[in-house]
């Protein structure tokens, strides 16, 4: 059977997602298009050998309308043979693509491809593509009091697990020190890629530091922050809340994109080329839409249950913690060893700009192994609507 194998991944540094931040003056199809030349031009790549560009995009409207991945190519300056084609599966919608494209080589139905993802937060709001209609709608038969928002199922599975705020904040500081820590001692710099910013008159500037860390986090510090969906309508049905998700304990809004270089063994070897890892194993899973963040466990041990691995055996896991209680559930039902988890640091503090927030674990999951000499990681996270992806990886 033909392996895939990972050459490369990149990413861009966080931007806050917001007016103002490092990567908000950046149109999201050049913000991609900067991590697809990086990351052909870290090996020396003829772009024109590339069979395809997947991405992941989420909120496909306005500035990310269109099929972002064929803009992007084409703003990358990669040739006009070069396709692309965007892909959502909501926040693993990079982790989705990046499985399309390995499934890919493996069929034999691609040589080369590149899986990637972009969202600009500050540019594209979060859920603009749904603007003036009810996405959830045609489930009304099912779920007839509808369906509630990321933060709420957040709230959810905090009381029905029993997470109280003291637990959510000191593992939020935790995610901020593990990133601070490991920015401090260089060991993102082979991952990230310097964004060229143009400022005022034109200036033009280099951005290589994530934007979304804050160092001097501390859990007594973020128990001052008031909880974030205590007025929302929704949150109303559920008196069982003890209203614990602040900003504080919850991904930022964000800027990014991020890339990853895919292909088959074969073809490795031909160009030369010294891959990372291989993919060993995926996993796609549907779960509770309500409590739509425990994904993860599900789709956790269904990859396992594939390959025969136990969780022992994987030296690494990336969760994204698109809120605290998500990576916690998560350890608590899989029996996962914390000091393995989320190690540089998490969405929380690194950000979670959703469409590119699947490559971003991966690029960081490879380079982490490569880094500790780790053999096996695995990536999962979860995905609006109630699914999850999970993905195994083998240093080589």
């Amino acid at each position: 059977m033909t392996r895939a194998v990972i050459v490369d991944a990149v990413r861009t540094p966080s931007g806050k997602g917001k007016p103002g931040g490092q990567l908000s003056g950046i149109h999201p199809a050049v913000l991609l298009s900067q991590v697809l030349r990086a990351l052909v031009d870290r090996s020396d790549l003829d772009p024109g050998l590339v069979d395809d560009v997947i991405a992941g995009c989420v909120s496909q409207a306005g500035e990310q309308s269109a099929d972002i991945a064929r803009i992007a190519v084409l703003t990358a300056g990669f040739p006009e043979s070069v396709p692309g084609v965007t892909v959502d599966r909501q926040c693993g919608s990079s982790q989705q693509a990046v499985s399309f494209a390995a499934q890919g080589v493996i069929a034999g139905a691609y040589d080369i491809v590149i899986a990637c993802g972009v969202e600009s937060m500050s540019r594209v709001p979060m859920g603009a593509a749904a603007l003036g209609v009810n996405p959830f709608l045609p489930v009304a038969t099912r779920y007839p009091d509808g369906l509630a928002s990321q933060g709420i199922a957040a709230e959810l599975i905090a009381a029905q697990w029993k997470l109280n705020r003291t637990e959510l904040d000191e593992y939020s500081a935790r995610s901020h020190a593990r990133a601070a820590r490991t920015a401090n001692s260089g060991g993102f710099d082979a991952e990230i890629v310097p964004v060229t910013v143009t400022g005022p008159g034109g200036a033009q500037r280099a951005v290589a530091t994530d934007e979304t860390v804050r160092p001097g986090t501390t859990a007594e510090g973020l128990r001052g922050l008031p909880p974030s969906f205590r007025n929302d309508l929704v949150g109303r049905r559920f008196p069982e809340i003890d209203w614990c998700i602040t900003p504080g304990n919850s991904s930022p809004l964000t800027d990014g994109a991020s890339a990853v270089l895919i292909m088959s063994e074969e073809k490795a070897a031909e160009l030369n080329l010294n891959p990372l890892a291989r993919f060993h194993s995926f996993a796609v899973t549907g779960s509770d839409p309500l409590l739509m963040l425990t994904g993860p466990i599900p789709a956790t041990r269904k990859v396992l249950a594939r390959t025969g691995l136990r969780l022992d055996d994987i030296d690494a896991y990336e969760v994204n913690e698109a809120f605290a209680p998500v990576p916690l559930v998560w350890q608590r039902e899989v029996g996962a060893d914390p000091e393995r988890l989320n190690p540089r640091g998490g969405a929380i503090a690194l950000g979670h700009p959703l469409g590119a927030s699947g490559a971003r674990l991966l690029t960081t999951l490879v380079h982490h192994l490569r880094a500790t000499g780790g053999r096996y990681g695995l990536q999962t996270m979860c995905e609006g609507g109630g699914m999850a992806n999970a993905t195994i990886i083998e240093r080589l």
